[in-house]
């Protein structure tokens, strides 16, 4: 079954300063476009990374995230005392030391605690740890996190896959399906266009030679004749669905299939003469522009 290059996958690691948190964002691309938005990682390790990537999403936009969340122990360790202080200063004389408020505030612990989890909050107070975070020890952990989440992403682009299946394979049976109306207004067409030959030379009040207009008729019909279009959308039809069904990653292939449709059903509007069987075309082309349109997201 095919897969959406579209996924999202989410993991934790707990090692000993907290916990680092790994987020992984697909979206469709031509390549492997491979993204690592953090500073977080060992740089000996950039590259392993980039190659389980690459080898288990095989192409998309892809963005590696790298969270750290300290421990509770480890966070105290993290304060700047005398940034932290020199916020607390500056509030309590912000607040007129003679007033109620300020006395009240003072005294009362809950208050006081609200304000301190203000300030840890402010720039500066709690020290960014983001060098040097993951060390070796931590690394084995890390790495089954970061296999955790490529696991959540494939799961999440197989989803993704049996819906973009139902909906491209759907619409090229559809176009299947418009073909047939369009054989059917063949007959139709024949003898439109008969008549408006009839039509004209009446108007001309011209006697042309029986077996010269036969031929100037058969001419003309072998013009705008539509047989090998037919003949061939419907071979680049079943190609397309062999493909979808048989190949793991058929993405790229089926955007090629996508043109050669495309170019058969153009074809045939072009010849058509036909308001009916234009009005067919038109509805082909809006179904293959979807199709084109979902494929791109197919891996």
């Amino acid at each position: 079954m095919i897969q959406s290059m579209t996924g999202y996958g989410k993991a934790e690691a707990q090692i000993a300063g907290g916990k680092i948190t790994l987020e992984i964002r697909s979206l469709n691309g031509k390549s492997a476009d491979i993204n690592l938005k953090s500073s977080l990682l060992p740089k000996d390790k950039d590259l392993e990374v980039r190659k389980r990537l690459a080898e288990k999403l095989v192409r998309g936009t892809i963005d590696l995230y790298l969270t750290f969340e300290a421990g509770a122990s480890d966070s105290a360790h993290c304060v700047n005392q005398e940034v932290f202080h020199s916020y607390w200063k500056s509030a309590v004389k912000a607040l007129d030391e003679e007033t109620v408020m300020t006395k009240t505030f003072l005294k009362d612990p809950g208050v006081g605690s609200i304000l301190a989890n203000a300030i840890l909050r402010l720039p500066d107070v709690v020290d960014a740890r983001k060098a040097d975070v993951i060390g070796p020890e931590d690394w084995p952990a890390v790495s089954a996190a970061l296999d955790s989440a490529l696991e959540q992403l494939c799961a999440y682009r197989a989803d993704e896959g049996k819906a973009l299946y139902a909906d491209v394979t759907s619409r090229v049976n559809s176009i299947l399906k418009l073909y047939e109306q369009v054989e059917a207004l063949e007959g139709e067409r024949i003898v439109s266009v008969r008549e408006k030959f009839d039509k004209a030379l009446a108007e001309l009040a011209a006697k042309p030679n029986p077996e010269r207009l036969e031929q100037e008729m058969i001419f003309y019909l072998e013009k705008y004749d539509i047989n090998e279009e037919k003949v061939r959308l419907r071979q680049h039809c079943k190609y397309f669905m062999e493909v979808i069904d048989t190949e793991p990653y058929p993405g790229k292939k089926l955007g090629f299939i996508i043109q050669e449709m495309g170019r058969e059903i153009n074809t045939t509007g072009s010849k058509a003469n036909h308001a009916g069987i234009q009005q067919l075309v038109v509805r082909m082309k809006d179904e293959l522009e979807k199709i084109r349109e979902q494929s791109m997201n197919i891996l």
